[in-house]
């Protein structure tokens, strides 16, 4: 095998975090009697993802980001609300949500019987604990390595340098990251010098010139890229 270690991204490569997100915003919208529709919680969805952006490119912190985004949600919708407390609670709701993308069991519990797997995860730590360490998928990865703890976050070298200190006998020759951002998953690879496979259900296009090595539009085709 080519491979003897991967990096695999928690959210919405393993773990459905829009089912997530739309159950915990939707919980902490009715608490306070603000509207809960589908369109509304997608909307918060784009302004979390525009902040979740920001981070990534070095423009806000992560503590910021946690609060701002609600401040931003709530004055475009006109609700009066306290950011903070609204993140308080979000975060408290999202750490009880844990979901997988069907498929994903089926897949670690293969890959594991011949690859090292760890997980490579932007976020909050008592939220990506909550939610994927009670997950039957778990059992199957050596260690999990959230962002928040390890003191800086994807896409940056700094992250990959310190998850990969961290890794007994590292050959960045022999590792994989999957993940289904180009920002932070794939990008981040590239920045680190290792192999990247984008997880990309939904078919969308990449940047021109991107050095994605592979691409996978299924677990079937990571399953076959690995133990093939």
């Amino acid at each position: 095998m080519k491979y003897t270690t991967v990096l695999f991204d928690a959210d919405d490569t393993l773990l459905d975090f829009g089912k997530s997100e739309r159950e915990a915003v939707r919980d902490c919208l009715i608490a306070r009697g603000f509207p809960s529709t589908d369109d509304v919680i997608a909307r918060y969805s784009e302004i979390n993802q525009l902040h979740w952006n920001m981070l990534e490119r070095g423009e806000i912190s992560r503590e910021r980001l946690y609060v701002e985004r609600f401040a931003a949600f709530c004055r475009e919708l006109g609700f009066v609300c306290d950011a903070q407390k609204f993140s308080d609670d979000y975060l408290t709701a999202l750490s009880t949500k844990s979901y997988l993308i069907d498929g994903a069991l089926e897949m670690c519990e293969r890959l594991s019987k011949r690859l090292r797997m760890y997980v490579v995860t932007n976020g909050n730590a008592m939220v990506q604990h909550g939610r994927f360490d009670p997950s039957p998928i778990a059992r199957y990865f050596e260690r999990s390595f959230i962002s928040e703890e390890m003191g800086s976050a994807k896409p940056a070298v700094e992250y990959f340098n310190r998850v990969f200190a961290e890794i007994p006998n590292f050959d960045p020759n022999k590792t994989l990251i999957v993940g289904d951002s180009l920002t932070s998953d794939i990008q981040g690879g590239i920045n680190a010098g290792i192999d990247t496979c984008w997880y990309n259900p939904k078919r969308k296009s990449a940047p021109e010139g991107m050095q994605i090595t592979y691409t996978a539009y299924n677990y079937d085709e990571i399953i076959n890229l690995l133990l093939g």
